[in-house]
C-alpha cells in the first residue's frame, strides 16, 4: 500500500480555501489591484496557452488581463478541492477546478471549466496570510480557449 497524500491539517485546508473564495471575487469583479496581495511579486505562471512568467506584472499582462475582463461568473469549486501541506506547514499545494462562463464572438455563453494547480507559502509580512509563489490554470479538454466579452477593469 502506499503512503498517504500529505492532506493539509484543517486549519490550513480553511485558510486556503478562504484565500480561493477571496481571490474568485476579485477574477469576478476584474479588480486587479485588490488581487495583488494574493501572490507573490516573483510568481512563477503558465496557463492553458500561456508560457512561464515571472513577476506579478508579467502575470497580470499577459495572463489576467487576457481573461478576467473576456469571461464571468468566475468561482473555484471549493466542493472538489484538494489541499496538501508539508509536515512542517511552510508550503500548500492546492489542487481545485473552476467554472467560468465564456463567450462567443457572437456573445452567446459557454461554460468554461478549468482547473488549477496553486503552491502557496504563509506570508511573513502585512496582509494576506497566505501568498501563492506558483499558479498553473488551465481550460479542460475541448473548452474554447478565447472569449469575447468586454468588461472594465475596475482597479488597476
Amino acid at each position: 500500500m502506499s503512503p498517504a497524500l500529505p492532506e493539509a491539517p484543517e486549519a490550513i485546508r480553511a485558510a486556503i480555501h478562504d484565500w480561493l473564495d477571496r481571490f474568485a471575487a476579485c477574477v469576478r469583479e476584474v479588480d486587479y489591484h485588490s488581487a495583488y496581495p494574493f501572490w507573490h511579486p516573483r510568481i512563477l505562471a503558465f496557463g492553458t496557452v500561456q508560457a512561464v512568467v515571472e513577476g506579478l506584472e508579467p502575470f497580470r499582462d499577459r495572463q489576467w488581463s487576457s481573461v478576467w475582463p473576456k469571461t464571468s461568473d468566475f468561482r473555484f469549486r471549493l466542493d472538489a478541492a484538494r489541499v496538501l501541506a508539508s509536515a512542517d506547514g511552510s508550503m500548500a499545494v492546492a489542487i481545485v477546478p473552476f467554472e467560468s462562463t465564456g463567450y462567443h464572438p457572437d456573445g452567446t455563453r459557454f461554460d468554461r471549466p478549468g482547473r488549477t494547480t496553486l503552491a502557496l507559502v504563509p506570508n511573513s509580512g502585512e496582509g494576506e496570510p497566505w501568498v501563492a509563489v506558483h499558479s498553473h490554470m488551465s481550460l479542460a479538454k475541448g473548452v474554447p480557449p478565447d472569449s469575447h466579452a468586454d468588461r472594465p477593469v475596475k482597479a488597476r
